[in-house]
């Protein structure tokens, strides 16, 4: 069972990595956006 969590990470770990990327993003995106002038 253990080896099979290690194996899934390491398989997983780059499209993990491009996830959490991505999600950063957004709120990056989401809180810029927020910050404007024009919707305040």
């Amino acid at each position: 069972m253990l080896n099979d969590v290690k194996e899934t990470l390491a398989n997983s770990s780059r499209t993990l990595i491009e996830d959490a990327l991505g999600v950063v993003t957004l709120f990056g995106l989401l809180l810029a956006a927020l910050n404007l002038p024009v919707f305040s």
